[in-house]
């Protein structure tokens, strides 16, 4: 029989009317039998989510001052979420413990994981299936790494005893038992984690939205969803601002082969997207996705023949390493390299670093912009598809959008091209209309 992990988010589980639908969702196929929750998110726009609220608390007590009654606050919307199921359920116990550690300073990483843990025991009592705390099965080292290899060995042994079990998401724990969080969106990484040791044949990654979509929609209305996408374009886009689905959560299952697909709990009728390793489906259109990020400054070194000069690049690279600067980009000519670097990164060291460059290869000339911005352009269909970097510079002519830089990956799945930040939402306009409205 197929076996599936569900991993539901925030605001899937924001309310008992939202965790009546996840509840349906469940139901409705035998084979979901590992689902991970996170903590509830926002009911509506003006509201906050739990785990910024348990930072808040703790925040409280971490000062000394009074945080009951901000734990009461918190304990009233778990307390709301078990009164619209009708369970026989009581917290009182977890929220005495919660206080307790709070008062002791148990750190912020405990604080924010009990969001998901208290979800946790809502949704194994909601469901009728065990509970397993995540500070039982998910492990970090000494330096608060991730120690994938523990973790796998000992949730696989678990879970083949078990054949349903809720999992919360987001953290586990310390040699010594200290709770460590992932980054914010880490249940997406758990709910990977879990889907390895499992050996399902399916992760659902349940959220508000029914996929991925080709483009950002606060840009472009109601764009299309991507029906599936290879893991290679899911990381272009990722890195370039997508972020439907934490990035990292496909490492622990892209060996495996494990196939995601990313659902709307508020329309499961949707197919939403599939992400795979490798797939013969036809992409619909040229591209899978547009995405891109704003602020970004370039530093362009010219020299006579330093094509000819051994080590320049190196040299070069070296600078922004010495001061902590990472590269987005490097364009290059005959005599002219331009480094795209994160503007916020550089101007903190922006002299330094040009006096390193100075010393280091002495340029001719060094030029800086400003205020840029990186899109990206992902997709297989590019591969066999004639002209694609053309269509790229036509739609931004048309538009009346400055090029400042092109750079096309050597696999084909992706041209970036920078622009000033003004022109960032015009130039996404233009290639989703070229690419996927008149479908060139």
């Amino acid at each position: 029989m197929m076996k599936k992990v569900v991993k539901f988010g925030g605001s899937s589980l924001a309310s008992a009317e939202q965790f009546q639908k996840v509840g349906e969702i469940i139901r409705a196929e035998e084979s979901r039998k590992y689902v991970v929750p996170s903590a509830p998110g926002k009911r509506f726009s003006a509201d906050t989510k739990v785990t910024d609220m348990l930072y808040q608390c703790y925040g409280a007590a971490e000062e000394g001052k009074d945080f009951l009654a901000q734990l009461d606050a918190i304990k009233t919307r778990y307390q709301e979420i078990i009164d619209g199921l009708s369970l026989d359920l009581s917290l009182d116990k977890e929220f005495d413990m919660i206080s307790e550690n709070f008062t002791k300073k148990a750190g912020s990483d405990y604080a924010a994981s009990r969001g998901e843990y208290l979800n946790g025991i809502i949704m194994a009592n909601y469901l009728g299936y065990e509970f397993i705390d995540a500070a039982d099965v998910i492990y970090f080292d000494e330096d608060g790494r991730f120690d994938d290899v523990k973790t796998n060995e000992v949730l696989s042994e678990k879970l083949a005893k078990i054949e349903r079990a809720v999992i919360p998401g987001f953290y586990g724990a310390m040699p010594d038992g200290t709770i460590k969080t992932f980054s914010r969106g880490g249940s997406d990484l758990t709910g990977s984690i879990v889907a390895k040791a499992a050996k399902v044949d399916m992760y659902e990654n349940w959220t508000d939205v029914s996929g991925f979509m080709i483009a950002d929609p606060r840009i472009i209305n109601n764009p299309k969803t991507i029906e599936a996408i290879t893991y290679k374009e899911l990381r272009e886009l990722s890195y370039m601002g997508a972020t439907v689905l934490h990035e990292d959560a496909i490492f622990p299952i892209r060996k495996e082969g494990i196939p995601i697909n990313i659902r709307n709990t508020n329309a499961p009728e949707d197919s939403g997207t599939l992400i795979v390793e490798a797939t013969c489906r036809h992409p619909k259109y040229t591209i899978t996705g547009i995405a891109g990020k704003q602020g970004f400054a370039s530093i362009t070194i010219e020299k006579a023949m330093m094509n000819s000069e051994i080590g320049f690049c190196r040299k070069v690279l070296q600078v922004f390493e010495d001061n902590g600067i990472s590269i987005e980009h490097m364009p290059s000519g005959i005599d002219t390299m331009t480094v795209f670097v994160h503007q916020s990164e550089f101007q903190e060291n922006e002299q330094k670093v040009l006096a390193g460059i100075h010393q280091a290869v002495q340029p001719d000339n060094i030029e800086l912009e400003s205020d840029l911005s990186l899109i990206a352009i992902v997709g297989r269909g590019m591969r066999s598809k004639r002209g694609t970097s053309g269509r790229v510079f036509s739609a931004l002519a048309h538009s009346h959008v400055n090029v400042k830089m092109i750079d096309q990956g050597s696999s084909e799945l992706n041209i970036v091209v920078g622009v000033r930040n003004h022109d960032f939402e015009n130039a996404i306009k233009a290639l989703y209309d070229i690419f996927v409205v008149t479908k060139l």
